[in-house]
């Protein structure tokens, strides 16, 4: 609520109050003569004296910022730097995405130790900062990062991609990334012959090759969209035969959302979709070739990483 406090400001500053109409308790009796209101001479004393004082003040803050410049400008510099950084991460976006990684590494430790739920989490982050890189890259409004425990994490875009290559290329960026943090974890397994690495290095290639299954809303299912959208019916079967082995709700899900877009692929002919999903042959080529040799690679590292456990 905003408050006009003018009429106030007025009143205090010159001198005069509601309850003394004349305004002589504020000024000074030694000032009243004949009904009018003049400076007495301790009015003008005292006001000479902070006037004095301020000078003063001035003086000495002057000499000391011109004594330490260099001090002062380092650190308005230092100031101005640290309020960029700080608008540019957007803190209250970063602390949703902080608090949310924090309360799945809790949640995953209860079954797994501090030390796994951490490195865990951390392979999530870098496969969706994949995809948040992506994002920006095609210039498509997208949230943060926001993870759930057992679940895994998401970033929900504001507007949708132009077209299928955009979006496959998209989808393909998280695996890619977080691929590639997998294959940081084997080296440093590798190197210190630690097994909990080996197991992280294992579990950060299953989480991308199972990203990759080619259905929507999983990554796989945005990166086939580009080379045929009817893959989709392939990755459904996969989901399914999945789901009746584990009955595991997070695969129902998926099965649930995804089974009308599949079947709606498989029904139309063309339609207004038509011009989205039209890429051209090199494309494709090029996608398909990322997208299969990912999966390949993936498979090997798993094979590798779980045959050594």
């Amino acid at each position: 609520m905003i408050i006009d406090k003018s009429k106030n400001v007025i009143k205090e500053k010159s001198g005069i109050s509601t309850e003394d109409p004349g305004g002589l308790g504020a000024i000074g009796l030694e000032g009243a003569e004949n009904g009018k209101v003049l400076p007495g001479p301790t009015r003008v004393k005292s006001e000479k004296a902070k006037h004095s004082k301020l000078y003063a003040a001035i003086v000495f803050v002057v000499g000391l910022a011109l004594k330490f410049k260099w001090v002062l400008v380092f650190a308005l510099t230092k100031l101005k730097a640290l309020f960029m950084a700080l608008s540019f991460l957007k803190f209250g976006a970063v602390l949703k995405t902080g608090l949310s990684m924090i309360v799945c590494v809790w949640a995953y430790a209860l079954n797994w130790g501090w030390a796994f739920a951490a490195g865990f989490v951390m392979l999530i982050f870098v496969h969706e900062m994949g995809h948040a890189i992506a994002l920006r890259y095609f210039g498509i409004k997208s949230g943060v990062p926001v993870f759930i425990p057992f679940v895994g994490a998401f970033i929900a875009m504001k507007e949708l991609p132009h077209n299928a290559r955009i979006e496959a290329w998209t989808g393909i960026a998280g695996p890619l990334l977080g691929t590639a943090g997998a294959v940081a974890c084997w080296g440093v397994a590798i190197y210190t012959g630690n097994m909990f690495w080996y197991a992280l290095a294992y579990t950060g290639f299953f989480l991308n090759i199972f990203n990759l299954i080619p259905i929507s809303p999983l990554d796989g299912g945005r990166a086939v969209a580009a080379i045929s959208p009817r893959i989709w019916i392939f990755g459904f079967i996969g989901i399914l035969l999945l789901f009746l082995q584990s009955f595991n709700p997070i695969l129902l899900f998926i099965l649930f959302i995804s089974g009308g877009k599949v079947l709606a692929q498989w029904r139309k002919n063309g339609g207004e979709d038509e011009a989205y999903y039209r890429v051209s042959p090199l494309t494709k080529i090029v996608i398909s070739g990322v997208y299969f040799g990912l999966i390949g690679f993936l498979a090997v590292g798993m094979s590798l990483t779980h045959f050594t456990l």
